[in-house]
């Protein structure tokens, strides 16, 4: 129980800060064009981007963590010690290879701010804090990878 709970908060994190990151990026787009943007604007857009991606976005997001942490589960099986690695890449890894997977199979990007490399870094970054939130949670922080270290 403790795990799926660390997974779905995890999944939830994540896929917050990814939309978070994706609605500031189109916003700061459209600042650049020389539009102003108020403040209200930009918390209704985030908003609105929370909500109405929650039937395409987070479900792919849910999956994609899904099988990284089942990967770095394995690994980290064989080297408790990495444990904390393990998760914040497999959640970078997982969300980039998202975006690249549907580039890929549909032959589009599905969300403009991935388009570039920045973009495409930023959303793994969104994946790395989700494994962050999953390690926290799974395994209970730096003190249990402490003594993981310690045992091998």
């Amino acid at each position: 129980m403790k795990t799926l709970m660390a997974y779905l908060i995890s999944v939830v994190a994540g896929y917050v800060l990814a939309t978070v990151l994706v609605s500031w990026t189109n916003i700061q787009a459209i600042v650049d064009l020389g539009f102003e943007i108020t403040l209200s604007q930009r918390s209704d857009t985030i908003i609105h981007d929370l909500v109405s991606m929650t039937a395409t976005y987070l479900p792919l997001m849910a999956i994609a963590l899904l099988i990284g942490f089942l990967v770095a589960s394995l690994i980290i099986r064989l080297k408790p010690s990495l444990a904390f690695l393990g998760y914040v890449l497999a959640g970078f890894v997982a969300v980039v290879v998202l975006h690249v997977a549907m580039k890929a199979a549909l032959g589009l990007t599905g969300i403009a701010a991935v388009r570039g490399i920045v973009g495409l870094s930023v959303q793994g970054l969104a994946g790395a804090v989700a494994g962050w939130c999953f390690f926290r949670l799974k395994v209970g922080g730096p003190e249990a990878s402490e003594s993981a270290e310690s045992s091998v």
